[in-house]
């Protein structure tokens, strides 16, 4: 018989929808509230990864700050032209 018991944990659903909103809100971040959609999207990226969702998780946290970062930037440039 096989053992049932792993080191790594099951993705669940709640993980996968955090993950995908992580990925939404990085989007979102570049265009509307650069700080707070960014922030969101870290946080949920990083709830993911924790329930379960390892790289996907990870990734998303990585591009909503990247998306943050890009909004910010075209913000100040669109500001100041």
């Amino acid at each position: 018989m096989a053992d049932t018991h792993s080191t790594t944990r099951p993705r669940s659903n709640a993980a996968r929808i955090c993950t995908i909103l992580g990925f939404v809100f990085a989007v979102v971040a570049v265009i509307v509230l650069p700080p707070f959609f960014g922030l969101a999207g870290v946080v949920l990226g990083v709830v993911g990864a924790m329930k379960g969702d390892k790289p996907l998780g990870w990734y998303a946290a990585a591009a909503s700050v990247a998306g943050a970062v890009l909004g910010m930037v075209l913000a100040a440039a669109i500001l100041n032209a």
